[in-house]
């Protein structure tokens, strides 16, 4: 996508087999978010979501952590209005984008995940971490609320969790962030890449027909009332189930063989 030498980019994409790897790579920076790189990461998102060979997406960070949020050194050298405006509204397009695409998005988190960096790991679908990787939203330390951060992880940990992080700013362990919902998985430093595979491969496994309705379907009923969910839901299942996919994939599983899945 990018002739710029890989030590240059601001974003590292990789593709093996259904699986695409987006690493943000600005490592010196603690991979915060500058304007370059969410317009690099957004257009990377939804050239993915066309990609019909792409089952699901890994994001991770170079260096050192994960991503320590926002670029603070050129928010300073940017304070105006309109800059500042763009900026935040470009970074939510990419948090929303992270879950408006078909596939499931994965972060394999080291390191510290701080602020805009915490928010990434709460937009993602699933996150596995290191052990000795660490999550804040320590905005209140520098006068600056975390606001759109807490979008993300009001929706991912229990309110008084999240007011607490909010509030405080403090870090926040893996073992925590486990127990908050705030990731799915553990790993020690040196298997944080075979946990996430291994989860890759388990998700990989099942029917692409059914993890993109899925997706799509939980995100938009999870805001709804319970009664309205029931509605919506009950519409996107009759039309799943009519599809060959399931159709087959029931036959298969009555007849104790595995499923024949075509990802179409």
């Amino acid at each position: 996508m990018d002739a710029t030498p890989a030590d240059q980019q601001d974003l590292l994409i990789e593709k093996s087999g259904a699986v695409a790897t987006l690493t943000l790579n600005r490592p010196r920076q603690r991979n915060a978010l500058s304007k370059p790189l969410l317009a690099t990461l957004r257009q990377a998102l939804a050239e993915i979501d066309k990609d019909e060979t792409i089952r699901l997406v890994v994001l991770a960070g170079s260096g050192p952590a994960f991503c320590a949020g926002h670029d603070l050194k050129e928010i300073r050298a940017n304070p105006d209005r309109p800059f500042l405006q763009d900026l935040f509204e470009q970074c939510s397009a990419v948090m929303l984008a992270v879950q408006s695409i078909r596939q499931p998005v994965i972060a394999k988190v080291h390191g510290v995940a701080t602020a805009a960096g915490c928010q990434l790991v709460a937009s993602c679908d699933l996150a596995v971490a290191a052990s000795d990787s660490r999550f804040a939203t320590p905005g209140v330390n520098i006068g600056l609320f975390c606001s759109t951060p807490m979008v993300a992880l009001s929706r991912a940990v229990p309110r008084k969790a999240a007011m607490e992080m909010l509030l405080t700013g403090e870090m926040v362990d893996a073992e925590k962030a486990l127990a908050l919902g705030l990731i799915n998985r553990i790993a020690d430093p040196e298997n944080l890449d075979k946990a996430v595979d291994d989860l890759v491969a388990t998700i990989l496994s099942k029917s692409p027909v059914a993890l993109r309705t899925g997706k799509t379907a939980f995100y938009r009923q999870i805001e709804m009332t319970a009664e309205d969910a029931y509605d919506y839901v009950s519409q996107v299942m009759t039309e799943n189930m009519l599809h060959r996919e399931a159709e087959e994939g029931v036959d298969a599983f009555l007849g104790k063989q595995p499923p024949p899945w075509h990802d179409d």
